[in-house]
């Protein structure tokens, strides 16, 4: 199955469900109700099954009840702390959020990673949002039905609901509760029930991590190596003596860039040989200081990043293939065996150069950066490709289906989290809204004060929010 393929039967999925959904509403439209902006489908599904465990495992659910309330304290201090870097990230770094593209206030809906070309994402289809979208609100939504029970709270309803100015596609699962009796348990009680549904999603996320992590080592085997940069260095531009094998009598910023072609790869001395790009070049601040790749084989052959064997050996492992050049000398003619990005393989003869860190040895001038560890998203990234070893490329085993499924996994695990994240933000519309407000009642026993600090920090969210949409707009200027 290639992608092309898989596009065309998830448009027409997209299209059919989309039919299906709009009959289904508009034969039982009486079922339909206006809330503020959303329209919602009134149904009864589940609550029998809802009662059913909510009743039967009281012991169970008491004991989940508290590690709940602590989860959903954890995600509301970890969505700040991400919120915080965010907002940093947005405001330092405009080039990065230049390359990012997207708004950072934007749902994620299908395609959109390819629309914006976003190459660090896997593609995200229709076909993994419904199945997302299903599995993480109605465990989410059940779990508050159940916790609700628990507690004699009775369910009034259960269905779906969408945006009136959407397609009738987008949907997310409810169950409704009876309000009034809800605020007149315990707040320990209320605080259980408004953290249930970002549990699940916990639960949900640790769960489908370990089915990823199970169908990854049987759908996929270790076949070569991705390097992803080139080694390089950082001179100083007083230190550059010739550009294109043109002398620089005083080297400055001007005086480099006027000798730089516009396009391709400029070679320049520095005490050794370096090369870069015109854009490169003048993207970086001028400090004085500027990076530079090496001259190496790889970077002017612009091999492509996936290498499956030398000289026909394979390459599974990093090792491998250091070992393997380093029984060559500076000068020997390798033969290596690529994949370019039609997923076709091809051998390229390459001429190895010599390690200007270790003279006398052989190179061929390929990196690998490490991952970072720093930060809420850094931790989730390493978490989720753990079971991948650095810098190697993996085969499927099943052609398309393995890659499709994997990235179906791969987004469920990832949304299932963020939905987490986001749900415990303390904003109205979120469970983490009503959830600080109860908190700060429970803490002062004054209603008028909890009623002023939850204002308040709604007010500093959505200021949070302005600055990143203003810094955003700003970066493209």
């Amino acid at each position: 199955m290639n992608f092309n393929s898989i596009y065309v039967y998830d448009v027409t999925f997209l299209v059919v469900f989309a039919a299906f959904v709009s009959y289904f509403l508009y034969t039982r439209r009486h079922n339909l109700k206006r809330e503020g902006l959303l329209f919602l489908y009134k149904a009864g599904w589940g609550i029998k099954l809802i009662d059913k465990v909510g009743n039967r495992y009281k012991k169970t659910l008491g004991i989940l009840s508290y590690l709940s309330i602590i989860t959903g304290y954890i995600l509301m201090v970890a969505m700040f702390y991400l919120l915080g870097k965010i907002v940093y990230l947005y405001v330092a770094f405009p080039a990065i959020v230049r390359e990012i593209k997207i708004p950072p206030i934007t749902p994620l809906i299908p395609y959109l990673p390819q629309v914006f070309q976003l190459d660090f994402l896997p593609p995200f289809y229709f076909t993994y949002w419904i199945v997302i979208i299903a599995i993480i609100a109605i465990s989410h939504e059940f779990s508050h039905g159940i916790f609700a029970a628990y507690d004699k709270i009775k369910i009034k309803s259960t269905g779906f609901g969408f945006f009136p100015f959407f397609l009738p596609i987008f949907l997310a699962a409810f169950v409704e509760l009876d309000e009034k009796n809800m605020a007149k348990k315990k707040i320990k009680s209320q605080l259980a029930i408004l953290s249930a549904g970002t549990f699940a999603n916990v639960l949900t996320a640790v769960l489908f991590f370990g089915v990823l992590w199970i169908f990854f080592t049987s759908a996929f085997a270790p076949s070569g190596i991705i390097f992803d940069t080139y080694p390089y260095a950082s001179i100083a531009i007083s230190s550059i003596t010739s550009v294109n094998g043109i002398p620089v009598n005083n080297p400055n910023n001007d005086a480099v860039l006027g000798l730089m072609n516009d396009e391709g790869l400029n070679k320049m001395e520095a005490g050794k040989d370096f090369v870069t790009t015109k854009k490169f070049f003048e993207e970086q601040k001028n400090n004085g200081q500027i990076i530079v790749y090496y001259d190496a084989p790889a970077i002017n052959a612009e091999l492509e990043r996936i290498i499956l064997k030398i000289n026909g050996k394979e390459t599974t492992s990093i090792d491998s293939i250091e070992k393997e050049i380093l029984n060559h000398a500076p000068g020997d003619k390798i033969t290596l065996t690529l994949l370019n990005k039609d997923g076709e393989s091809y051998d390229k003869d390459i001429v190895l150069g010599e390690n200007p860190g270790e003279n006398g040895k052989a190179w061929l001038g390929i990196g690998f950066t490490q991952q970072r560890t720093s930060g809420v998203l850094g931790k989730i990234y390493l978490a989720l490709s753990s079971f991948k070893k650095q810098g190697i490329y993996y085969e499927p085993k099943f052609d398309g289906i393995s890659v499709f499924i994997y990235n179906l996994l791969w987004w469920l695990v990832l949304i299932s989290i963020s939905v987490a994240l986001v749900n415990m933000l303390p904003v109205g519309i979120f469970d983490g809204g009503r959830f600080f407000y109860l908190t700060i009642l429970g803490l002062t026993k004054n209603e008028k004060k909890a009623k002023s600090l939850f204002s308040l920090m709604t007010y500093f969210i959505l200021f949070l929010v302005f600055v990143l949409m203003i810094f955003w707009a700003v970066s493209f200027f």
